[in-house]
């Protein structure tokens, strides 16, 4: 069995669910008419570097996909070769209307080795700043997404003291060298789940990815080996802690290198609504994302990544409808969940929102094109009630490796060849663009 962070809260149904629910919680409703899209507002496509670009081989995450046993359905390999193809990427990305693309800086990369730092790696990634802002796209960048250096993860990775400090200097020589190009940073991407899962998730997986991680432990001769990404936590407390601690870290670094950019970090957030007084759907919030709500009270911005929501009872996670629409793991399809989530994200952290991902993993194409323009109208209605969201950025922009599933589930606008490596963007990949031509205001 695998699961995706993407798709965590499909996994919860076993353990949480209680069954026949109530009539579904409705979406709040827009106190104002919506108007159109600012004509500043930011819009984008979201990837990350593990995913896309291919032979990593530094990082934890390849250690992990080619180590018995491995709970990975298949190996990161060549990916989408977007680390040669990156220029092509871009191409996608101007082609469909965008204004901003999203991608992260590889730190295994960049820092193979502990104090190793390599300026061909960061002229790399220089480059790619460049050239985004030469074909008038705006860099969002984050700084690390989930993989790290094997080194790290084999000093115990986010539960190692040293970690917030190791992690602000790889920032620090980062900003140094990429800062003046890039228009909005995040330092971590979805810290806020890390030991969570334990709760989530069915006992056996995550037995399953201690068995992994063991066994490069083991390999690598160390006591423990833990993952930027990985399910298993022994002691989620210490991680969090850790994580904490290292996006102020790595804020202040990136901020030393160029005060003026917007830096923030995001989070993996649902739309959790009370489908009945007394629910739990108050102590789930403060378990997964307010202490890093607060947190981001300190920053310029809050990145929201919204997949799905969850209806909570007094006794725990109750089923969708039963007749809604389904993701390929079976979750349900609710447009209005990313709106939902907005509001509650800018209620608690009083900073403005960036949408950092959102969208839908399917083989359907045609759920896509009707979950994009609908889920967006949706968040205008919040815009219009004045939730501050400063840009939209949908995950994903080509089909790519998706952590333990492998290659075997879908989020891309464009699909993906793995043989030839072309990208052919998808029927909702127009829609997408012609919803942005006819929903945003001129200049």
């Amino acid at each position: 069995m695998a699961i995706d962070r993407r798709t965590f809260v499909a996994a919860t149904a076993a353990g949480l669910a209680l069954g026949a629910a109530p009539a579904a919680t409705k979406a709040v409703k827009a106190q104002a008419k919506p108007g159109p899209f600012p004509a500043d507002f930011i819009w984008g496509a979201a990837t990350a570097g593990h995913q896309i670009e291919g032979n990593n081989i530094n990082a934890d995450c390849w250690l992990l996909e080619n180590i018995k046993p491995t709970v990975y359905a298949d190996p990161s390999g060549d990916a989408a070769n977007s680390f040669e193809l990156w220029q092509r990427d871009l191409d996608l990305v101007k082609n469909l209307g965008l204004g901003a693309y999203r991608f992260s800086l590889e730190w295994a990369r960049i820092e193979p080795e502990p104090g190793l730092f390599s300026v061909a790696m960061l002229d790399h990634y220089k480059a790619m700043i460049e050239g985004a802002r030469a074909m008038g796209l705006k860099p969002i960048v984050t700084f690390n997404h989930f993989t790290t250096p094997i080194w790290f993860a084999a000093r115990g990775g986010w539960m190692n003291p040293d970690a917030p400090q190791l992690f602000a200097r790889f920032c620090d020589k980062a900003a140094r060298h990429l800062a003046a190009g890039i228009d909005h940073a995040t330092t971590l991407n979805e810290p806020n789940l890390a030991g969570v899962l334990q709760y989530l998730l069915p006992g056996g997986l995550l037995e399953a990815d201690k068995a992994m991680a063991t066994a490069a432990a083991i390999k690598l001769g160390v006591p423990i080996f833990l993952a930027g990404n990985a399910l298993y936590q022994p002691d989620p407390a210490r991680v969090q802690a850790n994580l904490q601690a290292g996006h102020t870290a790595g804020k202040a670094a990136i901020k030393a290198a160029r005060g003026n950019l917007p830096v923030g970090v995001s989070l993996a957030m649902l739309d959790d609504q009370e489908a009945e007084p007394g629910s739990l759907r108050d102590a789930m919030r403060e378990k997964f994302y307010n202490t890093w709500l607060r947190l981001a009270r300190a920053d310029d911005f809050v990145g929201v990544q919204n997949y799905e929501r969850s209806r909570w009872g007094k006794k725990g996670k109750l089923d969708a409808p039963a007749d809604a629409r389904r993701n390929t793991m079976g979750a349900e399809l609710y447009p209005a969940s990313l709106a939902g989530t907005v509001r509650y994200a800018h209620e608690v952290a009083q900073v403005p929102i960036m949408v950092t991902e959102h969208g839908v993993g399917t083989d359907n194409d045609a759920d896509r094109a009707w979950f994009i323009p609908e889920a967006l109208d949706h968040l205008r209605a919040a815009m219009a009630d004045g939730v501050p969201v400063r840009g939209y950025c949908h995950w994903s922009l080509i089909d790519n490796f998706e952590w333990v599933f492998g290659y075997k589930i879908h989020f891309g606008l464009h699909t993906l060849d793995r043989q030839t490596f072309a990208r052919t963007p998808k029927p909702s990949a127009l829609v997408y663009r012609d919803y942005i031509m006819s929903h945003t205001a001129k200049a």
